[in-house]
């Protein structure tokens, strides 16, 4: 995680440095068309008599526009949550997902978007690209592969890390808001939106004394398609977000009812 955390940041600090409006794809600013429109008044001279003037005044209409292409936005790094039946707290069928919540984190960000924008400060758009969920095990267990339920063994090891994870595509429709820029040219935004997710794979990683770095790909029972929704709050481009998934996280009957959120900071909302 240290290195998602040092990519992200390196990656946010050149997209500054370049130029703006590097993290995400150029948007162009919808265009105001301006009709000029002549306006007739009249001044009344000391003297009654009446001289009548033209003068110009501007009416700014502005156009909508379809946005879309490449883009690289709306980087989320945060932390993640197991939720067990509306409950932080695991029950005893799951006490053995327990988990370091400082190194139980979500990874995501956006590579392409198409849409419409209404005017400079509403925007719909769907979005796609990639999502981790990153669970730190606190105990010394390996879940096995290739089972009918979500299944553990015990091991005789110290490891120094246990992750299990898990790797969606996801496609999110956002809804934008976003205020007149200030002075600074920077905005306020607020996006919200469903979302749909589509699993890559699962994935165990393991380093221990004993047995060095291993790697183990499985589906591991988590759901093959996820739904939820996500809200940001923002300034020109850093804000915070929220996720939250509705249904459940693995497909088990033992985990009924365990559910996934996850909070953090992003970056690349302009």
């Amino acid at each position: 995680m240290k290195n998602l955390i040092f990519t992200t940041l390196l990656v946010s600090g050149l997209a500054s440095v370049m130029a703006p409006g590097a993290f995400a794809q150029q948007d162009t600013v919808v265009k105001d068309t301006v009709i000029k429109k002549k306006a007739k008044y009249t001044i009344n001279i000391g003297g009654g008599s009446l001289v009548t003037k033209n003068t110009d005044s501007l009416d700014k209409v502005k156009k909508g526009r379809f946005v879309g292409g490449i883009t690289f936005t709306r980087v989320d790094l945060g932390f993640s949550r197991l939720i067990d039946n509306g409950s932080f707290n695991l029950s005893p069928t799951n006490e053995f997902l327990d988990y370091k919540g400082g190194k139980t984190s979500t990874f995501s960000f956006d590579i392409l978007q198409f849409g419409y924008r209404f005017n400079s400060n509403f925007k719909v758009y769907v979005a796609g690209g990639f999502d981790w969920t990153l669970i730190r095990l606190r105990d010394n267990i390996t879940i096995q592969k290739n089972q009918p339920t979500l299944a553990y063994v015990n091991e005789n090891i110290a490891f120094s890390k246990n992750r299990f994870s898990s790797s969606y595509v996801h496609i999110p429709l956002n809804f934008e808001l976003r205020t007149k820029e200030n002075n600074k040219g920077k905005r306020f935004y607020f996006i919200l939106g469903p979302e749909i997710s589509f699993l890559l794979n699962g994935k165990i990683k393991q380093i221990s004394d004993e047995r060095g770095k291993e790697k183990q790909y499985d589906n591991y029972h988590f759901q093959s398609v996820r739904y939820g929704g996500t809200f940001r709050l923002g300034y020109g481009g850093f804000g915070l977000f929220t996720k939250y998934y509705f249904n459940d996280m693995f497909n088990t009957t033992a985990q009924a009812s365990l559910k996934n959120m996850s909070f953090g900071v992003t970056f690349g909302l302009n």
